[in-house]
């Protein structure tokens, strides 16, 4: 693969400020060491890097709800996934790179990238958690380059649940989704299908995501717990 570019690096910078009014940011970068390990760019050739996307915190609520409400049919049926593509596909064509996202094929895994870009780790619900954000942060889409890139900031190697003794996202789970430190999707759904957890998780957020001490500065607003819950499929 080549090595960085000034050109590259400047590109990131546009990135930056166009994502910013969107309530984005540039999460972190990960170049590929082998064309077997890269994704595709739209003109076939594999990707020398790419550069991951997301919010950190509710920073991406409010322009998304503006954009909502001027929005055709208020967005349709994924509201959030087409904001992401507008945003980030505008800026992927301004800068003639690729874009691509969690809720399309082919689906590219961004948990890993995530975890090779920033060194998270996932916590016991399936989240990646951040040191500072918690489980308050998400992936909305990355972009996709034919030159390497610099790393973007350091790479975090505290891992918080490594530390944390009591463990209380477990113990708040409702459903016992977590007694094993491992997700079970089952457990969680068929809670959320019931009167308690229609009362309970479905209208107020995750109870256990809820529970974790770490980066409660960043919980998400009542209304982007709800809508994100009732965007469920169950």
């Amino acid at each position: 693969m080549t090595a960085p570019s000034a050109s590259a690096e400047i590109r990131l910078d546009a990135v930056r400020a166009a994502l910013e009014p969107h309530g984005l940011f540039l999460r972190g970068t990960l170049n590929f060491a082998s064309v077997d390990a890269a994704p595709l760019l739209a003109d076939g050739r594999p990707a020398a890097s790419v550069a991951l996307i997301g919010n950190v915190g509710g920073s991406l609520w409010q322009p998304f709800v503006r954009w909502r409400e001027d929005a055709p049919d208020r967005g349709g049926a994924d509201p959030l996934d087409t904001w992401s593509k507008v945003v980030i596909g505008e800026i992927a064509l301004a800068i003639g790179a690729t874009a691509y996202f969690p809720s399309d094929p082919p689906w590219q895994p961004f948990q890993q990238w995530a975890m090779r870009a920033e060194g998270l780790r996932a916590s016991p619900s399936g989240i990646l958690i951040h040191p500072h954000y918690g489980l308050w942060h998400g992936y909305r889409g990355a972009l996709a380059f034919d030159k390497s890139l610099s790393v973007d900031g350091g790479r975090l190697t505290a891992h918080p649940c490594d530390a944390c003794v009591e463990k209380p996202c477990v113990s708040a789970c409702p459903a016992g989704a977590l007694e094993r430190l491992q997700f079970d999707v089952g457990r969680c759904r068929g809670h959320l299908r019931s009167e308690a957890g229609r009362n309970g998780c479905l209208k107020r957020g995750c109870l256990s995501r809820d529970a974790c001490p770490v980066g409660r500065d960043y919980r998400y607003s009542p209304d982007q717990l709800h809508f994100h819950m009732a965007a469920l499929s169950l």
